[in-house]
């Protein structure tokens, strides 16, 4: 179940970031698309990291061992 919301939330990080890109170029740095495009990036990359934090505490994310 992790491993499938993780998944999902990068493949939604990468298309914030393409579509940051893709306002950008279409735009011509006029608009505001591209700045709410890559917030969104980087909140969805701070989610996912609290996400991956919380479920290596919580036990559902074994950890590494040697």
């Amino acid at each position: 179940m992790i491993k499938l919301l993780v998944v999902f939330v990068l493949l939604a990080i990468v298309g914030s970031l393409f579509s940051g890109l893709w306002f950008l170029y279409k735009d011509r740095g006029e608009g505001t698309r591209t700045v709410r495009a890559l917030t969104l990036r980087i909140g969805l990359s701070i989610s996912l990291f609290v996400l991956l934090l919380l479920s290596y505490r919580f036990g559902f994310v074994p950890g590494y061992s040697q």
